[in-house]
């Protein structure tokens, strides 16, 4: 999947619950700190991680691209 970043970044839990991955921002906060999102290949435990253009976050089997 494919994420066009319109701003300068976004904050990974916003990113995760924008996409519905997940119920609500408190499911998105709790599955990032439960080590589930990995983000340009390595573990990413911070909710409000800046993600950026050319970042790759795989949350589960979804892969998003950031762009």
């Amino acid at each position: 999947m494919k994420y066009e970043l319109k701003d300068e970044y976004i904050e990974l839990y916003k990113l995760i619950k924008f996409l519905d991955l997940v119920d609500s921002g408190a499911d998105a906060k709790m599955i990032v700190a439960d080590g589930h999102v990995m983000r340009n290949g390595e573990q990413e435990l911070r909710k409000r991680a800046k993600i950026r253009k050319g970042d790759t976050l795989v949350i589960g089997d979804t892969t998003i691209e950031v762009i």
